[in-house]
Parts: structure tokens; sequence; C-alpha cells
């Protein structure tokens, strides 16, 4: 049985010697989604503005939800402020709703050819990450026209997305190899992600929380890097360097244990496809 590397360096290794091969398959991700439809890539942009306006509406103007930093009733604050939550939650969660079923749309690279498939998690992570960019300049033209010249802490934001991708990515490579040997898993994480959309601080502040329970909210992974790319974004104040060094920690290690558990686990896709 071959052995495989589950080594840090060959983490991005791998990704380095594939490069080239991982770029392709980014673009025939990105634009195979969008093939065959009448609009094509412009739903790239249609889809985050839709439910913009639709979260916008919905938390602002049914609810009457304000956004309590503030203590402003402007939408056009509130929408922003959604806005920037929703950039990382929904890089986060297309990422992880795909990820059970990666090796098994892809069987064919299992059985029949010699090929990379550590790198098939950093394909969902570089579509994901291209949707990520296109809803920031979204966001962006949209501060600019509603609000004026975004703050300098804007240039900051990838600073913070960085380490979380490498978190995403150790959940991807987790995911993805529990996903051949556990077919349930992919419902689970459906239902979970649901979960998480309303246990983060996309919709609320983590300040809303009574303060004996804010911790509890920081619990979450996705809490951090939320709040502070609304810090950059949206407030104009510098994220809390002790949060980003902790964040960061905690995502390297998500990293190289999920891409440990994906090259001991792969050694028996074949059998079980």
């Amino acid at each position: 049985m071959q052995n495989f590397s589950a080594s840090p360096r060959e983490m991005l290794a791998s990704l380095w010697r594939n490069k080239a091969l991982v770029r392709s398959l980014v673009h025939r991700e990105v634009v195979g989604r969008y093939k065959g439809s009448m609009l094509g890539i412009f739903w790239t942009l249609a889809t985050p503005v839709f439910m913009l306006v639709v979260y916008t509406f919905v938390f602002s103007v049914v609810f009457k939800a304000r956004w309590g930093s503030s203590g402003s009733d402007s939408k056009t604050e509130f929408a922003l402020v959604l806005f920037a939550g929703l950039l990382v939650f929904n890089l986060f969660a297309e990422c992880i709703n795909r990820a059970p079923g990666l090796i098994l749309a892809n069987m064919n690279y299992v059985k029949k050819v010699v090929f990379p498939l550590e790198i098939l998690p950093w394909v969902t992570l570089g579509s994901a990450l291209f949707h990520f960019a296109v809803s920031f300049v979204v966001w962006l033209v949209a501060y600019l026209l509603l609000v004026g010249v975004p703050h300098w802490t804007v240039l900051l934001s990838p600073f913070i997305i960085a380490p979380f991708a490498l978190f995403v990515m150790g959940l991807n490579w987790a995911l993805a190899s529990l996903g051949v040997y556990l077919r349930d898993v992919g419902q689970v994480m459906g239902l979970l992600v649901q979960l998480l959309m309303f246990m983060t601080p996309v919709f609320y502040p983590a300040s809303a929380l009574p303060e004996r329970f804010q911790y509890v909210m920081y619990l979450n992974p996705l809490t951090p890097p939320i709040e502070m790319m609304r810090d950059v974004m949206v407030w104009g104040t510098l994220p809390s360097l002790k949060l980003w060094l902790l964040g960061a920690v905690v995502s390297l290690a998500s990293a190289v244990l999920g891409f440990a558990w994906f090259q001991k686990a792969r050694k028996g896709f074949a059998d079980v496809l």
C-alpha cells in the first residue's frame, strides 16, 4: 500500500508542485458552475446582492433590528455591516457544504489515474475565494456610493482572511476524507451550517449578548474573523493582535491536523469506492 506524507511541509509542497493544475481546476470550477445559464458569470454578482437585499429587509425592516454597537437607525449601515459578516460566513459555508462529497464527486481521480487528491480541497477553497473576492468588490462599491471612501484599514482584510482560509482547509481535508467512509456527513454538515448561521454574530453583534455569555460566542471559531473583518471594513479600527495571533495558531493547527488525517485516510479510498 502506498504511503503518503502527512508532514506540514508536504502540505505546502504539494500545493506548489501542482499550482498550475490547481489554477486550471479552479478556473474550470468557476466557469463550469454557470455554463449554459443565460446570465453566466453575472450570477456571481447577482447572488450576493440579492441575498443582501433580502436579509436587510427581513432583519432591519420586518424585525426592526439595529446594530447595537453604533446605535444607528441607518438601514444602509446595517446592510454594510451585515454584508461584511456574510462575506466570511459564506466563504466558510461554501467550502464546508461541498467538502463531504468532494472525493465522491471525483471518483475517477481515485480509481483510474495517479492524481494528487490532496489538492481537491484547495480547488474548492480557490473557487470560494473567487466568489468572496467578487462579493468584496460589491461591498467596496456599495460603501463608496452610499457612504464614501472606505477606511484605510480595509487593506488589512487579506491578513484576516489568510489564516481563516487555513482553518477552513483543515476542515475541508477532514470532511472530504470522512465523507468517503460516512455518507451521512454531508447531511449533518448541511444542518450544522444552517445552525451556525444563527449561532454566529452574522445578523447581530457579539456585544448583543450579556457580557457574562460573550466568551461562549467567542468559542465559535467563526466569531473572531467576522468581528475583525467588521473592524477593518466598517468601523475603521485595528483588530485585536492577541485575537489574531490566537486565531492564526488555531488555523495552522487545523490545517496541519486536517491534512495529516486526509493523508492517512486516503489509503482506503479506492477500496471503499
